[in-house]
């Protein structure tokens, strides 16, 4: 059951639960900081106990990066996003050189390695991308800065014809 929704959560397929704020939720980059976070916990998480504090490091950089995401996507200000896509961006540096360092200790096979590496270069690409439009787009003018919803504060001062 446990394994069917975490399938089912990734590619849009598992979230119920939508609005504005809960957008980051569909970015292809989001997606792939999850599964980087979930890589690097599967590679890591076994580590002998005199490792756990470094795997433990290792785990957190990668869950910064999505954090990071969802974080400057729900402010809502354009500059802000712009400013937590570069803090995942150097949480994901982090991470990758993490990667380089526990290969060449030979803590990581080649293969985890390669694996992690590819990841993380995927996701290093989609979010310098992402950074490159939204950057345009604030040049440009063309970013609704603001989720205020256009309505009269009557009703709220008790002065609205529905609300006696």
């Amino acid at each position: 059951m446990v394994e069917q929704r975490r399938s089912g959560y990734l590619g849009g397929m598992g979230i119920k639960r939508k609005n504005k704020n809960r957008g980051y939720q569909q970015l292809r980059v989001w997606e792939d900081a999850i599964k980087l976070y979930a890589e690097t916990c599967r590679f890591l998480g076994g580590w002998p106990f005199e490792m756990k504090r470094i795997a433990s490091q290792a785990m957190a950089s990668a869950d910064s990066i999505h954090r990071n995401i969802a974080e400057g996507y729900c402010r809502q200000s354009l500059r802000e996003y712009i400013q937590y896509l570069y803090i995942a961006l150097g949480s994901l540096g982090e991470s990758v050189s993490g990667y380089h360092a526990y290969f060449t200790a030979g803590q990581l096979s080649e293969e985890t390695f390669e694996s992690l590496d590819q990841l993380a270069f995927k996701l290093e690409n989609g979010l310098l991308r992402l950074v490159e439009a939204l950057e345009r787009k604030q040049e440009t003018g063309g970013w609704t800065d603001t989720l205020v919803v256009q309505e009269s504060n009557a009703i709220y001062l008790g002065t609205h014809p529905n609300n006696p």
